[in-house]
């Protein structure tokens, strides 16, 4: 009857038939595929827990998860209630209260205290503020909303003096007819203080001839955009979307922070460490064994277009030029497969590309980007865009021990296999283990090792880096580096996690990557792959660190941390070859710094000012959102 009833509509009606019939003919009651940020990171520490200790079983290589999907497995956990200690029962009723509009109710008063709920009901809806929150569901169930205000302050303090963190907004949330989720919230961010001076904590400062420039810090603070300001640091954070989902999958439009790859301290794959970014997203969820994702995402480049820009009237009878950024683009796609609740495992790969206007190609959501590529760019004999295979996996081979690992591959060449052959392909691997739950519940131990080659994430044209906004968009210590981290974490009781850490990030020798051999005065060829990787460390970063998050309520959470740091530079004793890295004139063309100047060259390059040296930071903050 469906069909016969689409032959007798004109043609322009029918394709819209047919989307309708599919979404809503086969839809379930899932609600608000709305992303939970991957910031809010004590839900994310908690699913983790219940899934290592064989609770639940839930896809841990791509975040953020959504609302309804962190619900379903709250859902799931209660339902096998019996595996659970008396603090697991007290944390997943305290976030079942966050994830009501989920599961079509509203937050209640509950025996635990530590919030206050108000409830009205109206001829077509309830209302309830709590936390202080303010959540809509109507009586038929169609309509729900969440509104949420932001506002928090971080204060740091050490030898350097006091840097303060502000933040205020709001959050609003909307699901319409279990079909459409729309989502948005601004977060206004102000950093001051007596340490902001000369420093800016997300960013390190070089000398280039005349001028300091800023340049991301090797920190795994999560990236921003400041605002022109002669003081402090000013930046503001507006996020949101659209979807349109069913039980199967959604299709959407969104700026979030995302992370692909299973990763405990920071993924290699794609770490959420730039700026959040607009996209297209998809995602496919058809049975509980598979998901696919994709994504085709518009990137700042940072990287100015000499040929695109303003005309600008400055002054009566004169007009300046106003560059603007060369246009960039991602489109990146990811299998991940769980066919037992003891493996999962994913692959996928991604491009850069950087043309005047976006590429229908790249909008095919299974697809060998490189291929494309290779058809669109190599008939012309041009250089071809920048593309990336990555793959992950996790295996759990007992309860309460998770071992995983992902692996990034930029660029490959069969003949850089050969013994003979003095290059290398530029990789990044990742290897770790959460030990959880056993022989105390509440008590894990996370391991996390990275490391990545020269010339991992670059690319010989520099709009084409894996960057945005100029951060790298995997592992924040960027090519030649490594990176150790262990944690030991305790939740005593209900929302109390504390934690001891420490962290161990090494960068090798920097150097431009310049595809072709590149020849010295001598004559001596110095090709930037033929170098021998993590030889000689130009920069070290120790950071022993104890943490403690308290969530008072849904959302609302104090924490103190206490942290020793040990940041400091090396001078290379070996001769400069082309291409690296140690110092630049304004003109570009290379200084050759050696000694004290070279140190605090590298030094002032990844390293705030507030962070350099020795120094013991003490934190603390409070927070409503995050």
């Amino acid at each position: 009857m469906i069909m016969k009833s689409v032959k007798l509509l004109p043609i322009k009606w029918q394709g819209l038939m047919v989307l309708s019939f599919f979404i809503f003919h086969f839809s379930l009651s899932y609600a608000q595929r709305i992303p939970q940020a991957i910031e809010y990171t004590e839900i994310y520490d908690f699913l983790e827990e219940l899934t290592t200790d064989g609770v639940i079983r839930s896809n841990s290589a791509v975040k953020p998860y959504t609302r309804d999907y962190i619900a379903r497995l709250l859902v799931e956990a209660q339902s096998k209630d019996s595996l659970l200690n008396r603090r697991q029962r007290d944390d997943l009723q305290f976030y079942l209260q966050d994830y009501a509009l989920e599961c079509d109710t509203l937050p209640v008063y509950s025996s635990y205290g530590h919030r206050h709920v108000t409830q009205w009901i109206t001829p077509v809806s309830n209302l309830s503020l709590a936390d202080p929150s303010l959540h809509i569901l109507t009586k038929d169930k169609v309509f729900k909303m969440r509104v949420r205000p932001i506002l928090g302050m971080d204060l740091y303090v050490n030898q350097k003096g006091l840097l303060q963190h502000r933040w205020f907004g709001i959050d609003i949330q909307m699901d319409i007819a279990k079909h459409l989720s729309i989502w948005g919230s601004i977060r206004d961010n102000s950093w001051g203080g007596q340490g902001m001076q000369g420093s800016k904590i997300h960013y390190g400062w070089t000398r280039v001839g005349e001028t300091m420039v800023g340049t991301p810090a090797l920190n795994n603070i999560p990236g921003v955009q400041y605002k022109e300001a002669t003081y402090g640091g000013d930046f503001s954070d507006s996020r949101g979307g659209l979807s349109l989902y069913t039980w199967w999958g959604s299709i959407g439009v969104q700026r979030e922070r995302i992370t692909w790859g299973d990763a405990q301290h920071c993924s290699n794959i794609l770490s959420a460490h730039n700026p959040a970014v607009p996209m297209v997203t998809l995602q496919l969820t058809p049975c509980k064994w598979f998901q696919f994702d994709y994504f085709h995402a518009w990137l700042p480049s940072n990287v100015v277009d000499s040929t695109y820009y303003y005309v600008e009237r400055a002054d009566e009878g004169v007009e300046t030029r106003q560059y603007r950024p060369a246009n960039k683009f991602m489109a990146a796609n990811m299998f991940t497969f769980m066919p037992c609740k003891y493996v999962q495992f994913g692959f996928g790969n991604s491009i850069i590309y950087a043309e005047r206007n976006v590429q229908a190609a790249y909008f095919i959501p299974i697809a060998f980007f490189k291929s494309l590529d290779h058809l669109m760019t190599k008939g012309i004999n041009s250089e071809n865009q920048n593309s990336q295979v990555f793959a992950t996996i996790t295996v759990r081979p007992t309860d309460h021990l998770r071992l995983y690992g992902s692996f990034f591959l930029d660029e490959f060449n069969f003949a850089r296999l050969k013994p003979s052959n003095p290059e290398r392909n530029p990789i990044s691997y990742l290897v770790g283990f959460n030990w959880s739950g056993w022989p105390v519940k509440g008590l894990a131990l996370r391991g996390e090792f990275t490391r990545s080659y020269i010339a991992c994430y670059q690319h010989s044209i520099k709009v084409l880096d894996y960057t945005s906004n100029s951060f790298n968009m995997g592992h924040y210590m960027g090519d030649n580096a490594q990176s150790i981290f262990v944690q030991l974490s305790y939740r005593p009781t209900r929302s109390l996690r504390l934690m001891l850490d420490y962290t161990g990030d090494t960068k090798y020798r920097a150097y431009d990557y310049i595809r072709n051999y590149i020849r010295s005065t001598g004559g001596t060829e110095h090709p930037v792959l033929a170098q021998k990787p993590f030889s000689e460390k130009i920069w070290r970063s120790d950071i022993i660190g104890f943490h403690a998050v308290y969530e008072v309520f849904n959302n609302c959470y104090a924490h103190v941390e206490f942290e020793y740091s040990n940041i400091r530079a090396f001078a290379p004793t070996s001769e400069r070859i082309p291409a690296e890295d140690r110092g630049w004139y304004a003109d570009g063309t290379s200084m050759n710094l050696a000694g004290d100047e070279l140190k605090n060259y590298y030094l002032n390059k990844y390293t705030p000012v507030y962070l350099q040296g020795q120094k013991f930071t003490f934190t603390c903050g409070l927070s409503f959102g995050f």
